[in-house]
């Protein structure tokens, strides 16, 4: 436990702002923020300019990327310590995703794999960060729903959404089926989909505040004639006790 509170207490220091996720082959450049080696050299490949992602500060040339041996160190270090501490306390709960690999009473699962695919809790989890064959299998938080993001045809993760036949398909249906179809990543259209919405929801409020506003003023308008006909029916009420 002592070690998942290191792992928590740096997490900021450990985690990659860019893909979000623990540092892998850590390099800190100039300005001294750290970035996967991978996200910092496809991200300058992407961009006009060779700039740091978190405080934006620009370099005039392409700044050579070291590996920052201490810091990988470091975190190899923690991830080992934290999945070989006893999961004390850490059994499935009710509305928990449990281990598909305890025996007996499940432990809860620290992270589901898409390429597995499975959930795991940490003892059975530490190949994917020590064992060969398991690099580049992608963790992510525990899902219950795995089966919804696994093809059923292939068994591996869906990672593409095919605008043509608007679905989700895996690597394998790219290749086996869609091929000249219109592609992107399964991310990149949900981040589309999320604008869109958003879209929709803001017209749709400022939709309702004109609504409400026009209603308002029917409602002040209707006052002002109500006040102003009782206004009426005093003064002609008052003529009359005058002229008898």
């Amino acid at each position: 436990m002592m070690a998942e509170a290191q792992l928590c207490g740096l997490h900021d220091e450990i985690t990659c702002s860019l893909c979000l996720d623990t540092l892998t082959d850590p390099v800190t450049i100039l300005c001294g923020h750290s970035f996967c080696l991978k996200c910092i050299s496809n991200y300058w490949d992407q961009s006009q300019e060779c700039s740091c992602p978190q405080c934006r500060h620009t370099f005039t040339k392409r700044p050579e990327l070291n590996r920052n041996t201490l810091l990988n160190e470091v975190i190899k270090k923690l991830k080992k310590t934290t999945l070989s501490s006893p999961p004390s306390q850490n059994y499935a709960g009710p509305g928990d995703v449990e281990c598909e690999f305890c025996t007996g009473k499940k432990f809860r699962a620290l992270k589901s794999c898409l390429t597995c695919p499975a959930s795991y809790c940490q003892t059975h989890l530490w190949p994917h960060y020590e064992g060969a064959p398991w690099k580049g299998y992608k963790l992510v938080d525990p899902d219950r729903n795995l089966k919804e993001k696994i093809c059923e045809k292939h068994q591996k993760s869906l990672e593409i959404f095919g605008k043509t036949d608007d679905s989700c398909i895996c690597m394998m249906c790219v290749v086996n089926g869609h091929n000249g179809h219109k592609m992107v990543e399964l991310e990149t259209e949900r981040e589309e989909k999320q604008k869109q919405l958003e879209a929709t929801m803001s017209d749709i409020k400022r939709g309702l505040e004109e609504r409400e506003k026009t209603l308002k003023e029917t409602r002040r308008a209707m006052k002002e004639m109500k006040v102003s006909g009782l206004g009426r029916q005093h003064f002609i009420s008052k003529r009359g006790e005058i002229n008898e």
